[in-house]
């Protein structure tokens, strides 16, 4: 089992570089953040977790861009993998952010995944132009549309979102496949697509029971012929032993930690006691 770092970046407490580079020194394995555009004041879209229009944490409004983010972050590691807890790839362009992730994963030496979601908040959606009951078909759309320009000489798509003709586009990613993990709640619908179009699932922070969830994500990748296993990252609020062996058994690979919203000497004095308690678990700290 792995274990990173999940930081809700803002513009207050610990930069995503200083965050990035001391989990990668106390030997945690990845390093994520988040992504909204901007919050509408006006909105009719529940959050998850709080069911209404009310939000949980004022980071929502305040968050950085993820992939200028990550940037930073590869410019100060040289190990741990660069993703996001979720990005919102339909509120961009597509061609742009397929040449972002492709350049950032040159940039890194091929240390990108992208975690991506389907947008829970269908007002700020709209406002870039993607209908709320249409964004899994358009989130369909981009990742084929991008994996397109990352891995075709000459690439070209055709779809009801994105088309265009033709095309080149270097750099080319490192990787030859990047990996796409989807963070959405655990549902049928939610499993179908990850097993149509994804590489795995990153759980919801409200998830209650993810040893069930990973059962029928199984289920839904086999029938879809798919082979190996899904990758699941698993969000969690402080190590737990019997928690942890009862996941991995499930079949969860990754187990994210979030980090405060404080100052960096709090911050790294965080990450120093949660290291302690991962390494007679299993993360190796032979880096620190």
């Amino acid at each position: 089992m792995r274990f990173g770092i999940v930081l809700f970046t803002s513009d207050r407490g610990i930069r995503p570089a200083a965050a990035a580079k001391a989990a990668e020194d106390r030997g945690f394995d990845s390093f994520f953040v988040p992504e909204h555009t901007h919050i509408p004041v006006k909105r009719e879209a529940a959050h998850p977790q709080t069911g209404t229009a009310d939000l949980p944490d004022d980071r929502y409004m305040r968050t950085l861009d993820p992939w200028v983010s990550l940037g930073t972050a590869a410019a100060v590691t040289s190990r741990i993998e660069l993703s996001t807890a979720v990005a919102l790839p339909t509120e961009s362009d597509p061609i742009t952010l397929a040449k972002t992730i492709a350049t950032l994963d040159h940039l890194s030496g091929g240390r990108v995944t992208v975690g991506a979601g389907f947008g829970w908040n269908t007002d700020e959606l709209s406002d870039h132009g993607v209908p709320g009951n249409k964004r899994r078909t358009v989130l369909r759309e981009y990742v084929e549309a991008m994996r397109a320009l990352w891995t075709q000489e000459e690439a070209s798509y055709s779809g009801d979102f994105v088309s265009f003709g033709p095309s080149w586009a270097w750099p080319k990613p490192i990787q030859p496949h990047i990996p796409v993990l989807i963070g959405a709640g655990g549902t049928e619908k939610t499993f179908k697509w990850i097993a149509r179009s994804g590489d795995g699932w990153i759980t919801t922070p409200y998830e209650s029971d993810v040893s069930a969830s990973t059962g029928l994500l199984l289920k839904h990748w086999q029938e879809a012929g798919r082979e190996g296993t899904p990758r699941v990252v698993a969000l969690a609020y402080k190590p737990d032993p019997e928690k942890l062996s009862a996941w991995a058994e499930a079949g969860v690979t990754d187990v994210l930690y979030g980090l405060p919203d404080k100052p960096e000497p709090e911050v790294l004095a965080y990450l120093d006691r949660l290291a302690g308690k991962l390494a007679p678990l299993g993360m190796d700290t032979r880096s620190a």
